[in-house]
């Protein structure tokens, strides 16, 4: 008989929305849900989130999207994909917790990291986790919540609290409380877990003084973590499938083999190059992180993270009112000649890679009396093209050759202009799948990998379809024109900070 449980839901649990999508055996979308939800900034540099509001989004959205896919009895299983290195502290008898999770884009904890350096620790930290002494990473933000917030340390001594990632706390309250448990990207992004040795390390918990006792377990990405309380969806369902959102879109674009690349644009922008079983130590502070494991394979990757790509277009609806929604930008862009000398660096939220400038501030230079709206946005949607290029500008020094084709996702890759712009600047072939909603179809092929709706990598390789393709077209005088204005925009953000 015809398996009916053929569908997988995945929920994909982002910076500035959550949604649900279901997918069928194809990887074709049946039905997808979705609901921003309010951003916290209690002080300059801080950013949270209320976890609550997150939960009551999550399971609203799935219920929707499981009505309108045609209901629960075709769920197979579900998969989560997360913002990553967002922290959040819970009680682990109410579930409430004890603080507002702590954004990835949270600067609060930059002066400690800064001091760790001063201290010589940075090279410890990176030889264990492929990762930097940053405020982006988990470990200084749990810190902080420890020594912060009154009783919690104590009460997390004694073990009545539980930490985790978005994914660890919707697992929790998934399967109410049953199960503490996240995946093995995750864990990768905390600062706390040694991606050679796969465990939460010592040295590093002793380092940022944080107790075992309030971490969880560690599982391969495709693993049967749990079941769903029946109460929420009508019938108990496998949670099989969990990725942090970056590695989730590196599964979904079906990057298996070691050289392939992929570009995702949301909040931020995240390129990732897959190094196969080989955990390659940076030179050019990107970081090494670990892919994926399934089917007890593990994979590792260099990754180059940009905090601003979307989240700048979102400052040009929500903080500028100069659109009123994202796809105006490709418009605007198409309507000027050229970018006019405006260049506009988005260090809203300091700077990622390869520059890791926690303190730096945005800046937008070049402005003259003729310099329009038009001109604003274009430099935005070009800000994030530069900002790639920096990135393959490392790892080309890194993997010591040239990639030959970046595959595209996430929300920016919708906009043609920007796109073509990307192939332009980048001197490569930009390639763009049918299926832009990559990271929350990474979750679905873990969960589905395990609950049999799919038998293996290469029959999820076959669903992978080419939308389009952006061949560069520039000429290379100008692209040297335009990267050297960049070049000399980002000097002029970073300056006031090198001297310090």
């Amino acid at each position: 008989m015809h398996n009916t449980r053929n569908h997988v839901l995945s929920i994909d649990q982002g910076t500035t929305s959550s949604r649900a999508i279901v997918f069928d055996d194809q990887a074709a979308e049946k039905a997808v849900f979705r609901k921003e939800f309010h951003q916290y900034y209690p002080t300059p540099g801080w950013v949270e989130h209320d976890v609550e509001e997150i939960w009551r989004d999550v399971v609203s959205v799935c219920k929707e999207t499981i009505y309108k896919a045609g209901g629960v009895d075709r769920i197979a299983s579900i998969g989560i994909t997360n913002q990553r290195e967002t922290i959040v502290v819970w009680d682990r008898i109410t579930h409430t917790t004890v603080y507002n999770a702590i954004v990835w884009q949270d600067r609060r904890t930059a002066e400690r990291c800064e001091a760790m350096k001063k201290e010589g620790l940075e090279p410890i930290v990176q030889q264990k986790t492929g990762l930097l002494l940053d405020p982006y990473f988990s470990a200084s933000k749990l810190a902080w919540i420890l020594d912060n917030v009154p009783n919690v340390r104590e009460r997390a001594e004694k073990g009545e609290l539980a930490a985790g990632t978005i994914d660890c706390f919707l697992l929790w309250k998934l399967t109410n409380g049953q199960v503490h448990a996240t995946d093995i990207t995750n864990a990768s992004r905390t600062l706390l877990f040694n991606i050679h040795e796969e465990e939460w390390d010592d040295d590093l918990l002793r380092l940022f003084n944080i107790p075992r006792a309030i971490l969880p377990k560690v599982h391969p990405n495709s693993h049967i973590y749990g079941e769903t309380h029946p109460t929420l969806f009508g019938r108990s369902i496998p949670i099989a499938g969990m990725a942090g959102d970056q590695q989730s879109a590196m599964i979904g674009q079906t990057c298996f083999k070691p050289g392939m690349v992929k570009s995702t644009y949301g909040t931020g922008c995240f390129m990732l190059l897959n190094t196969g079983d080989e955990a390659v130590n940076s030179e050019n502070r990107l970081l090494t992180t670990i892919a994926y494991q399934i089917n007890g394979v593990r994979h590792y990757a260099l990754e180059g993270s940009i905090f601003v790509a979307g989240a700048g277009i979102k400052w040009l609806r929500d903080g500028l009112g100069l659109i009123t929604y994202a796809a105006q930008t490709h418009d605007m862009a198409t309507r000027i000649p050229n970018n006019g000398g405006v260049y506009m660096v988005p260090a809203f939220v300091g700077m990622g890679a390869p520059y890791w400038m926690p303190d730096a501030k945005g800046m937008i230079c070049g402005l003259t009396l003729d310099s329009t709206a038009a001109h604003v946005a274009r430099a935005a949607l070009e800000s994030i093209a530069y900002q790639t290029y920096d990135l393959e500008n490392q790892f080309k020094k890194e993997a010591g050759g040239n990639t030959e084709t970046v595959r595209v996702d996430g929300g920016a890759a919708a906009n043609e202009w920007f796109c073509q712009f990307l192939a332009d600047i980048l001197d490569i072939k930009v390639e763009r799948p049918v299926q832009l909603e990559t990271t929350a179809l990474g979750a679905a092929f873990l969960a589905g990998l395990a609950t049999e709706v799919w038998p293996d990598l290469a029959a999820l390789e076959k669903t992978w379809k080419i939308g389009s393709v952006f061949e560069p077209k520039m000429k290379q005088p100008e692209r040297n024109q335009l990267l050297a204005g960049w070049k000399d925009a980002v000097a002029r953000t970073l300056l006031p900070h090198q001297a310090s």
